[in-house]
């Protein structure tokens, strides 16, 4: 994974790559989303001491409650995801119309496309956009700079073509909230724009 140019036209175009690799289909297949799913899990594992005092600096959080609130609600989230991946792709049946008999029918889940994920800290619901199948934008916050660290150290573990970090201040919120998104993932900030959102409470 790669960070994400700042600037309306470097932002414009990545997410015209993200777009072309969700299109692609790269982020469509099982074994993409498993993929990625044990990089969070090493990522967690290899750098939960840097995550700790991060999350010390930042918010004055003891090791304890950094790994029952942050890092261990992470890990469970992706090891649950990664057990069930495969069972939430899979088609269900579907109802038909009696007229349309004896013909059956399924439901195909389908990923709606390209995610904008907000995270105060650490990296938030990442594994939950990435298990449904879709492209990722992560916005770090600002205001937690020693947690920042995650920005150089993600790339390292997520694919670069369909999941990107861009940090920045309010100026670059603002101008990521003016493109077009399937879905958004926040905590605690108000969105007034016509897009699925999931609102996460602490």
């Amino acid at each position: 994974m790669e960070g994400m140019e700042g600037g309306e036209e470097g932002i414009g175009r990545s997410l015209g790559e993200l777009r072309q690799a969700f299109k692609s289909g790269r982020t469509r297949s099982v074994g993409w989303r498993k993929s990625q799913l044990q990089a969070i899990l090493k990522l967690m594992d290899e750098n939960e001491d840097q995550i700790f005092k991060a999350l010390q600096q930042d918010l004055g959080m003891h090791p304890v409650e950094a790994y029952r609130d942050e890092i261990g609600v992470v890990k469970k989230s992706a090891s649950y995801s990664l057990s069930c991946v495969g069972k939430w792709m899979a088609p269900t049946k579907g109802q038909i119309p009696l007229l349309f008999f004896p013909a059956s029918g399924e439901v195909l889940p389908e990923p709606l496309g390209l995610a904008l994920i907000f995270v105060s800290t650490g990296i938030g619901s990442v594994d939950r956009a990435i298990s449904t199948g879709n492209a990722v934008v992560l916005k770090p916050s600002e205001l937690a700079p020693a947690c920042s660290f995650l920005a150089n150290t993600i790339p390292l573990y997520l694919d670069s073509n369909a999941i990107k970090v861009v940090e920045g201040g309010t100026d670059i919120a603002e101008q990521l909230l003016q493109q077009k998104w399937d879905k958004i993932f926040f905590t605690g900030i108000a969105l007034c724009l016509i897009v699925p959102s999931i609102l996460f409470l602490g």
